[in-house]
């Protein structure tokens, strides 16, 4: 598997001048602040959002200073979204490092994360960006109604693959689609190629969100805790394919198992293993290919040049990688 590294070679001098404006971006005349975003910044990920923006804009027509700021929104519009998520479910790290309210408390990281947002806002605004506002605020509104759609459906447990599949393309897919289509706009490419872009971008998504979804099975040795989306009560696609190829009687069982019991370890392991003996990983894998498949068809319709190439990669880097 290429390393994140090497596909990144094409548009490493992009990312570099992306990542001091990035940072000029989130300055603020409050003191607090600065030292909140520079902590941050430090613990930066892999910086696979801004990617897509680039190798979409460079396989659309160019990268231009509108890129950079088609990056810089998308990449605020994301860290606002990450401390405002690690209120929500009282996480305490992110990235194996404290997060945000774990070291300010949950009033200032809400704040924090406003004001990210309003940054992201003010850049675009300042610079009359507005067909990204669009793109973005439609990606924020899918965001927050999959979240509000996925709590709901967790109280009563009642999700199904229909359910499961548009909450992914909701609080995933759509971001990633946006950044896509974000490059794309940054060209001033015509409207069908920014949709394309968009249907690209969505599909990636989703492909991306199952393969998390695998890791919480041990379908890779990524040393990570099993069963946090068990014990959230969250149903996802293994799970959901092995409860519709069972007995009533074993269904009955599991869901209790994942109601009633997901705080006992002992139990989650049995929800693993029930959903590892019944196909639950190859359904889900199955399905992740598929919708990788569907990404590359979209992508035939772009002439071949290194930014199409960084984007085959990035979508392979997505279903391969192991953490």
């Amino acid at each position: 598997m290429l390393k994140l590294e090497e596909i990144k070679k094409p548009i490493a001098t992009e990312l570099d001048d992306f990542e001091i404006k990035f940072k000029e971006s989130m300055r603020s005349s409050v003191p607090l602040l600065d030292r909140i975003t520079h902590y941050i910044v430090k613990r930066k990920g892999k910086q696979m959002r801004p990617m897509f923006v680039f190798f979409a804009a460079g396989a659309c027509g160019g990268i231009n200073e509108s890129t950079h700021r088609g990056a810089a929104l998308v990449e605020l519009v994301h860290t606002a979204t990450l401390v405002h998520d690690d209120v929500v479910d009282n996480s305490y790290q992110r990235r194996g490092f404290f997060s945000v309210n774990a070291l300010w408390k949950n009033k200032i990281a809400v704040l924090v994360g406003d004001f990210l947002l309003s940054k992201g806002l003010s850049l675009s605004v300042k610079n009359q960006d507005f067909e990204f506002l669009r793109i973005l605020n439609e990606a924020v509104t899918e965001m927050s109604e999959g979240e509000l759609l996925q709590m709901e459906k967790a109280r009563r447990l009642d999700i199904d693959e229909g359910v499961y599949f548009e909450v992914i393309r909701q609080k995933t897919a759509s971001l990633i689609a946006s950044c896509c289509a974000c490059g794309a706009a940054s060209t001033n490419a015509p409207s069908e190629l920014v949709t394309k872009m968009h249907d690209f971008g969505e599909k990636v998504g989703i492909a991306f969100q199952i393969k998390d979804d695998l890791f919480d099975f041990g379908f890779d040795d990524v040393g990570k805790p099993l069963g946090i989306d068990i014990k959230e009560k969250k149903l996802t696609l293994p799970l959901i394919y092995a409860l519709n190829n069972t007995s009533k009687e074993k269904k009955r069982t599991i869901i209790n198992l994942v109601k009633n019991h997901n705080e006992d370890q002992k139990k989650v392991m049995e929800v693993i293993e029930f959903v590892r003996n019944s196909g639950g990983l190859a359904y889900a894998r199955e399905k992740m290919l598929s919708y990788q498949a569907e990404a590359f068809n979209i992508l035939e319709a772009f002439p071949e040049s290194e930014y199409k190439t960084g984007l085959e990669q990035l979508v392979r880097f997505t279903t391969e990688r192991n953490k």
